[in-house]
């Protein structure tokens, strides 16, 4: 990350702008997708854009898979329990780079456990818009155990395997903007 490529400063995620995914295995044939609809972000950069950090907060209760009931039964004490654990946070850690890309190191919480995450991170570049915002674009991603964060719901099939699978895919595109 080239100084010149990511200005100094606070920058703000644009939620219109910006996705935040996931899949899960279901039936141990297929993947169900989702996102969820409210979150916010903020990257703080300094003068050495590796020394930049975020911090972010996704609504547990936002969550979307394009079906009303399956996503009920998510926000139920089975799954999230969004009654008493409305929110997610991640805090970064810090940046390393590989390659032409990073790994963003951090610490996510879910349903009251925090574990260390690594994401790939890909800075999409920057540029200034049409009204004169900075804007800057990244994609990340990652895999975690949905047990680890205390999402342990078992429920087996009857020739073996389980309904939802244990591991969660999670893949982000953010665009943010540099604040005055």
């Amino acid at each position: 990350m080239a100084a010149q490529e990511l200005k100094p400063g606070t920058w703000t995620i644009d939620p219109t702008h910006s996705v935040i995914g996931f899949s899960v295995r279901h039936m141990m044939v297929s993947k169900v997708r989702g996102r969820f609809e409210k979150f916010e972000a903020t990257l703080t950069v300094p003068e050495d854009p590796a020394l930049s950090s975020v911090e972010a907060t996704i609504d547990a209760g936002s969550i979307n898979t394009d079906n009303g009931d399956r996503d009920n039964h998510i926000r139920s004490a089975d799954f999230f329990d969004v009654d008493q654990n409305p929110q997610f946070t991640f805090r970064s850690t810090g940046i390393e780079a590989r390659g032409e890309d990073f790994v963003l190191k951090g610490e996510l919480a879910i349903k009251g456990r925090t574990n260390p995450v690594e994401l790939a991170l890909e800075f999409n570049g920057s540029t200034l818009d049409p009204y004169g915002l900075d804007r800057a674009g990244f994609a990340a991603s990652t895999q975690i155990s949905r047990k680890e964060f205390g999402v342990d719901i078992e429920m087996p099939m009857d020739g073996g395997g389980v309904v939802v699978g244990d591991k969660i895919t999670i893949e982000i595109d953010a665009e943010f903007t540099r604040q005055a």
